[in-house]
């Protein structure tokens, strides 16, 4: 048996090949995601999807002691298959096509568009239409991770006041913005509203009535986690009495909608496939924290992104 560091990999095709490539002296291993293994096929990492695999029980049962999933989030992980094996996510991957998604959405608000285009207009309108700016607006930032900070970065730019509600007390990690004690406190001041936290069992419908009654009329609120982070019939309510002006929402609950679910054809509600993460190039930088963890691995060096299975993320 070869010496070398064994890698098993469910993700084929070109993510095989960088890995590969990035570190020759590692045995990149395919296997299937499906159905049998090869009989001799062992290795102590595993790379896997970020809702595992229908044999993931049977290729953890072939020495493996840590799996990286390839997503920025495991809320959908069987983690209950796991034993002692170390996870890891390639948390915050995707931050930078999100990111500037938020930011295409709060613009979109914020000038009116697609409504502001025009197909024939009366004279005397020319050059009247009032439009917003993110200028001197408060943005809010459920989370603070990688992609929350990566709106952050952006937004700051635009001269917005940038405040933040996080797990933990600790300063935030980008200078200028401000971290408030809780999600009533954040909501209450923040003109937009990005949720960009993990999906647990504790954030379960964070975005309840409650939330929705504390937040400033006329709100803008994007999601780019999970629909699961938020009461879909408390936030139908807000939209319907003006309390929050627009919803921005890339991620629902279920996934896909069903067949004539209200958000469709609600005057207030913007609805994306779940594709924020998008752009050329997407999948590499998904892979690029495995490879680093890898190293790291190899090396003896503690892994980053590691996944408190307790919490959930």
């Amino acid at each position: 048996m070869s010496g070398r560091l064994r890698v098993l990999v469910q993700i084929r095709g070109a993510l095989a090949r960088r890995i590969a490539e990035a570190l020759p002296d590692v045995e990149v291993l395919p296997i299937p995601s499906e159905g049998d293994l090869p009989p001799d096929v062992a290795g102590e990492v595993l790379l896997t999807l970020p809702w595992g695999s229908p044999n993931l029980a049977r290729a953890l049962g072939r020495g493996v002691r840590w799996v990286h999933a390839l997503g920025t989030g495991v809320d959908a992980f069987p983690l209950h298959l796991l034993t002692d094996q170390t996870l890891t996510c390639s948390r915050g991957g995707s931050a930078i096509p999100i990111a500037e998604w938020v930011l295409a959405v709060m613009l979109a608000f914020e000038k009116h568009l697609p409504d502001a285009w025009i197909h024939g207009i009366p004279a005397e309108r020319w050059g009247r239409m009032a439009l917003g700016t993110l200028h001197g607006k408060t943005l809010g930032l459920v989370g603070l991770g990688g992609i929350g900070s990566a709106v952050a970065e952006r937004a700051l730019p635009f001269g917005m006041r940038v405040r933040a509600c996080r797990r933990t007390a600790a300063p935030a990690p980008i200078p200028g913005v401000d971290v408030v004690g809780s999600l009533a406190e954040l909501v209450a001041s923040s003109d937009h509203v990005v949720i960009a936290a993990p999906s647990t069992p504790v954030t379960r419908h964070l975005f309840d009535r409650e939330i929705f009654a504390a937040t400033k009329p006329g709100a803008h609120l994007v999601n780019v986690a999970r629909g699961a982070l938020v009461d879909q019939e408390a936030l139908r309510a807000a939209l319907d009495d003006g309390r929050v002006a627009m919803a921005s929402l890339d991620a629902v609950e279920p996934e896909p909608l069903p067949e004539g679910h209200w958000m469709y054809g609600h005057p207030r509600v913007r609805l994306s496939p779940h594709v924020s993460w998008s752009m050329p190039g997407a999948a590499e930088l998904l892979v690029e924290p495995f490879i680093d963890n890898l190293r790291r691995w190899r090396d003896g060096e503690p892994l980053m992104g590691v996944v408190d299975r307790e919490a959930g993320y």
